[in-house]
This record gives C-alpha cells, sequence and structure tokens, in this order.
C-alpha cells in the first residue's frame, strides 16, 4: 500500500474513533479530548498498518498542531508559503519516502578515500541533494568526474549555484532511477532504508564488475556488505559499500581489466 494512502487511511480512522468517542459520552467536554483521542487513534492504526515508524509522530502531532494553529489566528497566507518553501525542499519524500539528508565533510573525506587512487574514477550521487558531498570530493580528487541526480527543485539549485566555479562536479534534476548506473566506477546513496532493496537491484543489473556501491547509513537488507566504514563523526556515520556485481576480473599478469 503506498505511504500517503496508508497515512489517509490512519486519519480517517483516527476522526472516526474521536466521533464514536465523542457519541459515547465518555470523554471530557472541549475539543481538546477529541484532538487527544483522534491523535492516538490515528497513531495505533499507523502502527497496525506498518507504517515507517516517523509517520506515527507524524499521525500524534499532526492534529493538535492544526488546532493550536488555527486558534492562534495565523494569515493563511502564511500557511501557502510554508507550503511552498517546504515542497520545493523535499518535493517528492512524500511518494518516495527520502527526505533531505546532507553528507558532512568527514564524510566527503572518507569517500575519497574508497575511490581509486592509480586513476580518474567518476562517481554518481543518488539524490545529491545541495552537493555538500560533491563540492569537497571534487576539490580533494580534481582528476576525478562527480556528477549528482536531485529531483527537489530548490536544493538542486543551491548546488548548482554552489558548485559552479568547480568544473569536474555536473549535476542534473530529474530521477536517478530514469538514468543508467553502467558508467559509473561508484554509486553513492544517502536515501532511507525504503528504496535501498530497489537500489540494490539496479545497482547489481548495471554496474561493472569492480564498481563500488557506498550506501551512508542505511545497509542493503539481506546482503552483506563487503566492508563497512566508521566515518568517526558525531553522528556515527557507517558507510556500507557493496560490490554488486562482484570484483574486477584480473589478468594472469595481475593487473585488473578495465
Amino acid at each position: 500500500m503506498p505511504p500517503a494512502l496508508k497515512a489517509l487511511i490512519a486519519q480517517l480512522l483516527g476522526c472516526t474513533a474521536a466521533f464514536a468517542a465523542a457519541r459515547s459520552g465518555v470523554l471530557p467536554a472541549g475539543l481538546w479530548p477529541l484532538v487527544a483521542v483522534q491523535a492516538a487513534a490515528a497513531t495505533g492504526a499507523a502502527v497496525a498498518l506498518k507504517s515507517a515508524h516517523w509517520w506515527r509522530w507524524i499521525h500524534l502531532g499532526f492534529l493538535p498542531l492544526v488546532v493550536g494553529a488555527l486558534q492562534l489566528g495565523i494569515p493563511p497566507g502564511w500557511y501557502l508559503a510554508a507550503f511552498l518553501v517546504f515542497a520545493l525542499i523535499y518535493w517528492s519524500s512524500f511518494r518516495t519516502q527520502v527526505p533531505l539528508f546532507l553528507s558532512n565533510r568527514l564524510t566527503a573525506e572518507t569517500v575519497a578515500g574508497l575511490l581509486p587512487a592509480e586513476r580518474p574514477a567518476k562517481l554518481l550521487d543518488l539524490g545529491s541533494g545541495t552537493g555538500s558531498l560533491l563540492r569537497p570530493l571534487a576539490r580533494m580528487r580534481p582528476d576525478c568526474r562527480f556528477e549528482g541526480m536531485e529531483s527537489a527543485p530548490a536544493p538542486y539549485a543551491l548546488s548548482c549555484l554552489l558548485s559552479r566555479a568547480q568544473p569536474n562536479i555536473s549535476l542534473a534534476r530529474g530521477d536517478f532511477w530514469l538514468i543508467p548506473w553502467s558508467d559509473y566506477d561508484v554509486v553513492y546513496a544517502f536515501l532511507s532504508p525504503v528504496p535501498m532493496s530497489r537500489v540494490w537491484s539496479k545497482a547489481s543489473a548495471e554496474l561493472r564488475p569492480g564498481s563500488l556501491l557506498v550506501s551512508n547509513s542505511f545497509p542493503v537488507e539481506g546482503v552483506e556488505p563487503e566492508s563497512v566504514v566508521e566515518v568517526g563523526d558525531r553522528r556515527r556515520t557507517r558507510l556500507y559499500c557493496y560490490l554488486p556485481a562482484g570484483p574486477a576480473p584480473v589478468l594472469k599478469t595481475g593487473i585488473a581489466v578495465p
């Protein structure tokens, strides 16, 4: 079931529970007891529907925040402005279940250490956001090519602005599922647990032997990584490294086949 449909069902079940509680006469008078019942019931429905854990917090706070905001008398234009800002930043996150995550500098330095040292490499960042990974990588390895694909308009525009003076960075706005990954030596993903099985399937089907899939924080369920690299930052980031197509074949001379 799509996550948005689960969310709608949970909210409707919460409203039904609140209506039933109001009709039964067991609740104290006032609006907030109804709001509390709706929020609790919607959260319980989300658990029963096996929604992702962050949806439970959304359901728990959704109606209380709406009612509280209405009581503040905020002009409607501010709601529209907030909606537009969030839409430009998060775009299709409600569908993909991939929020905006930004890679820090220590992570970029660690990824740089995973690139081939003896030759230029080509890296693709899936959902490149503001380019927080690509810009430091491009400075550390000017011989390499770094490409990013981002769907949300605001992070994409900011990444283009910030990386305009770095010629070894190429950015595009679109869906990274629709482009081939076969030309890349490294594919980097900082997404969420939800799409990782699909990422693995596409990487296994398209990446060349020896090409590396690096997932920040979210392992591929049921697949043993080739290695796990500790970044050593404050949030204890882990990079899960996979060889989806296996290691590169080696000639008898010991030289890897390009």
